[in-house]
């Protein structure tokens, strides 16, 4: 694989860690300041860690996709380490998905006190797309894994 597209998805995945980490910092600061207000006060707290605490195994799963593209650049794509990083993708993208249907009560709370019907679908949204994830990181632990298995036997056959 060219060396090209790993820096490109290496730079992908350095924004998308980058916006996250703002998101957390300045979003956060936003919406325990201005949006909750009234009767929503009392969810300042769980809300707050609701949108925090998730941002750790997301950032850990980047961690590991940047090890990933350092397998693919070191020409160790076959590898149990590779095998490795996809399992803790995957295991990152299972917790996330848990944290979120824990929060649903709250967002609940949220889109019935401010009378958003639409906002329960994105909490759905945001909580299944870890799901995905998780699925596409399985399906592809479970190829590497063949595909390494075929490897080993084609080493010993030869």
């Amino acid at each position: 694989m060219e060396r090209g597209s790993t820096i490109f998805l290496r730079g992908l995945i350095s924004i998308m860690g980058l916006a996250v980490l703002v998101l957390c910092i300045l979003g956060m600061y936003w919406f325990a300041n201005r949006v909750l207000e009234g009767e929503l006060i009392y969810l300042h707290y769980a809300i707050l860690l609701g949108l925090i605490i998730p941002a750790v195994p997301f950032f850990f799963a980047l961690y590991q996709t940047l090890k990933l593209l350092n397998f693919i650049d070191n020409n160790k794509a076959f590898s149990n380490l590779s095998v490795n990083a996809l399992k803790n993708i995957k295991y990152s993208a299972v917790i996330i998905s848990i944290l979120y249907v824990i929060c649903m009560p709250v967002v609940y709370l949220v889109a019935k006190e401010t009378d958003a019907p639409g906002f329960i679908l994105i909490g759905l949204a945001i909580t299944f797309a870890p799901v995905v994830i998780a699925t596409f990181a399985a399906i592809l632990e479970r190829l590497l894994k063949d595909a390494i298995d075929i490897k080993s036997e084609n080493d010993l056959t030869v």
